[in-house]
């Protein structure tokens, strides 16, 4: 029988045939490469690294402690019993996995979990050193959640907990987590630093708001599956240790962020360095929540300080709307004129709505209603402002005519 390269040469493929490079597997064990030990339970064995911090331990420009109220966490997150729950029954969790698309084939290499426990704040990483050893190592993680009934997680409820609950399925194992109040406290931060900041990732949030900086001993987040399958490849861990303090820091940032979190929106006007748009973003909070009056004295202070026009502008409308809710018409008549002469078509509105049904003055009502319908003729007027507006104002002129006469 003819060779492969004399085969290659009759199908004109010239030179010689380059063998594959075999490398030798390094076999460098996790636990030469972390500060950690291997542990076993009746399922079998599996990498824990366990770590103690003193409860109001110094991080950033802030402390690793709980001490602010919980009603306004818990009321935004439609979980009002979370706040009659001891903060030592809360667990912050974070997973590193093979990859970020979900599904059976992913799966979570490292679970990193913290709680606080009497006077510390105990933070466990529970590692995968081999696919095989998963049950063992989600027995271990159970035996740690089992004094928790809040879970507190950064993107968790929608990636990290479906993730673990499709890991304890696959293993034959009812998930533990799925027991839990979920605390999810991406959206609030997003919803509390959106018109702030230019991101809200964890890592930004680390640095403009809780005054951290990572040192050149992180692993980025989008390198980590590949670490771990190169791992698994090559036996070699020492590239892991980047990903141990990766995980360390997000299980405290987002432990003091919750805190931050916590104190803004339970007494915004309580801290003297709050940033303004903060403030407004913990009103419109208290606002969609149904607190009008906390919702009121905020923007009032707001209006107080230096804003841009276009926030100025905002805030205005959605204090008038609240003073309107609350039967407060002169406030409100007082902003809607402001509003007017600035040529805010919703405040001709107002003005025109408050003198027809509620002072019967149908001459000032034809007045607002023609002021407003002069200003939709203006060239800056933009043509989807002109069709939303028209047709209301038309209307009402005509009605205001036929009340006149």
């Amino acid at each position: 029988m003819a060779s492969l390269k004399d085969r290659l040469k009759k199908m004109g493929v010239k030179g010689s045939v380059i063998q594959p490079e075999i490398k030798p597997r390094l076999e460098f064990p996790i636990e030469d490469a972390v500060d950690g030990r291997l542990a076993e339970n009746s399922a079998g064995g599996y990498f824990l690294v366990e770590r103690s911090f003193p409860r109001g331990h110094k991080y950033g420009n802030n402390i690793l402690e709980i001490v602010s109220p919980l009603e306004m966490i818990a009321n935004w997150a439609g979980e009002n019993h979370i706040s009659e729950v001891d903060i030592d029954e809360f667990c912050f969790v974070d997973t590193e996995t093979t990859g970020l698309a979900g599904g059976s084939g992913t799966l979570a290499f490292m679970v990193g979990m913290g709680r606080f426990e009497k006077d510390e704040f105990k933070l466990a990483q529970f590692f995968l050193k081999d696919p095989g050893d998963e049950t063992a190592m989600l027995f271990a993680i159970e035996e740690f959640l089992a004094p928790s009934k809040v879970l507190v997680s950064f993107n968790g409820k929608a990636f990290d907990i479906p993730l673990m609950n499709a890991r304890y399925i696959t293993n034959m194992q009812p998930s533990p987590f799925k027991e839990l109040a979920q605390l999810d406290i991406l959206h609030l931060a997003r919803r509390l630093w959106r018109d702030r900041l230019p991101s809200r990732t964890l890592n930004f949030l680390e640095i403009e708001i809780l005054g951290i900086e990572r040192t050149g001993e992180d692993t980025p987040g989008w390198m980590i599956p590949s670490l771990y399958t190169d791992y698994l490849l090559t036996g070699d861990s020492r590239p892991l240790a980047g990903v141990f303090y990766h995980n360390e820091i997000d299980i405290l940032s987002l432990a003091v962020l919750m805190e931050v979190l916590a104190k803004i929106i339970s007494d915004p006007l309580g801290s003297k360095d709050a940033h303004t748009l903060d403030l407004l973003a913990v009103g419109k909070l208290n606002e969609d929540l149904g607190h009008q009056f906390e919702a009121k004295k905020i923007y009032e202070y707001c209006l107080e300080q230096e804003l841009p026009d276009e926030i100025r502008t905002r805030t205005i409308k959605r204090l008038s709307y609240i003073y309107r809710r609350l039967d407060q018409l002169p406030e409100a008549l007082s902003l809607w004129w402001q509003a007017a002469a600035d040529r805010e078509i919703y405040a001709h509105e107002e003005l025109a709505k408050y003198y027809e049904h509620k002072a019967r003055d149908f001459e000032e009502a034809k007045k607002w209603t023609e002021s407003a319908l002069a200003l939709l003729k203006m060239p800056e007027i933009n043509r989807f402002e002109r069709v939303q507006w028209q047709e209301k104002f038309n209307y009402r002129l005509e009605r205001l005519k036929r009340k006149i006469k």
